[in-house]
């Protein structure tokens, strides 16, 4: 094995760690979450394409749906607080994600389906396409079909609005 080898196989290693440390912060502030709304529910924490994926589980999901609300919005604002206590205790910005009850999971597939459909309209069209506006994570699930397909896509507008546009190839 040469040098650089062995720097990218300790960087990878040391990636690893702090991700795992990431999630094991962010499940210690869900649990203390948990306990203060009096809820029951089980942390899975897992590494996921470079980012650490907590995910609280429930035998009774309706009890969670309080922690996810109207279209996940309780969701995203529970995941800056869990992001900005992992930043506390590390000193690093987190890009953790956040799933209760699976919503991010249905959500995902949805989103990927929604971008599937849009690159076949521009496929069988040529012309581009301009979805509504969508979250940071609801935009790259989108762009990931869309690439997954064979095609372009670009971001536009100013959050909120921001929003997806499917380009012919």
């Amino acid at each position: 094995m040469t040098e650089g080898t062995t720097t990218t196989a300790a960087e990878g290693s040391d990636t690893l760690t702090r991700l795992e440390q990431e999630g094991e912060i962010a499940a210690d502030y869900l649990e203390g979450l948990l306990d203060i709304a009096d809820l029951d529910g089980d942390i899975d924490m897992d590494v996921e394409a470079d980012r650490a994926a907590v995910s609280i589980i429930s035998d009774s999901a309706r009890d969670l749906q309080k922690l996810v609300g109207r279209e996940g919005e309780v969701l995203e604002a529970l995941q800056e607080l869990t992001r900005l206590a992992v930043h506390r205790e590390t000193g690093d910005r987190s890009r953790l994600m956040l799933d209760i009850s699976g919503f991010r999971a249905k959500k995902r597939e949805v989103l990927a389906a929604l971008g599937a459909k849009a690159a076949d309209e521009v496929k069988s069209s040529g012309e581009p396409v301009k979805l509504e506006p969508m979250t940071p994570f609801e935009r790259k699930v989108v762009h990931d079909a869309i690439a997954a397909a064979g095609l372009r896509s670009e971001s536009e507008g100013e959050e909120p609005q921001r929003f997806v546009v499917v380009l012919p190839a």
